[in-house]
């Protein structure tokens, strides 16, 4: 992947950017909070298949708070 792409998991939508090599940003554009998401890198450095951008956004989507829309107080 290069560039940006939009990733559909469980019915939410993500912008997917590249910031590097393993490195990226997932906007959540379909959440209640204009702008949130997350980041992750690998190391080493590798490029992500599609199926494991769904992963990690699932994995974040599994710690929202469905009160508030951001990650749960721990």
């Amino acid at each position: 992947m290069s560039g940006k792409q939009k990733i559909m998991v469980d019915g939410e939508t993500f912008i997917v950017t590249r910031r590097g090599r393993g490195i990226y940003n997932y906007e959540w554009v379909s959440g209640p909070n204009s702008g949130y998401g997350f980041s992750s890198a690998s190391h080493p450095a590798a490029d992500r298949a599609d199926e494991e951008h769904r992963e990690s956004v699932r994995d974040f989507l599994t710690e929202i708070d469905p009160d508030t829309g951001y990650l749960r107080d721990t």
